[in-house]
């Protein structure tokens, strides 16, 4: 079974220098999160309901 290539998007906090910055790619059914310094490691997928969760609760945070 083939995986599709995934359209990966930078963070917009990211900085000019890249540091600190992560990219997500948004499928039907998961989010897919990967280390923009470090491509090659694998990225981690969470749910999109997960996702929601996590970015609801960051944006209280920030």
């Amino acid at each position: 079974m083939s995986t599709p290539e995934l359209d990966w998007y930078k963070s917009s906090y990211s900085s000019a220098q890249g540091d600190s910055c992560i990219e997500v790619a948004i499928t039907e059914q998961t989010v897919h999160v990967r280390d923009s310094k470090d491509v090659a490691r694998r990225p981690f997928a969470v749910g999109r309901d997960g996702w929601a969760h996590f970015v609801g609760f960051a944006a209280v945070r920030d």
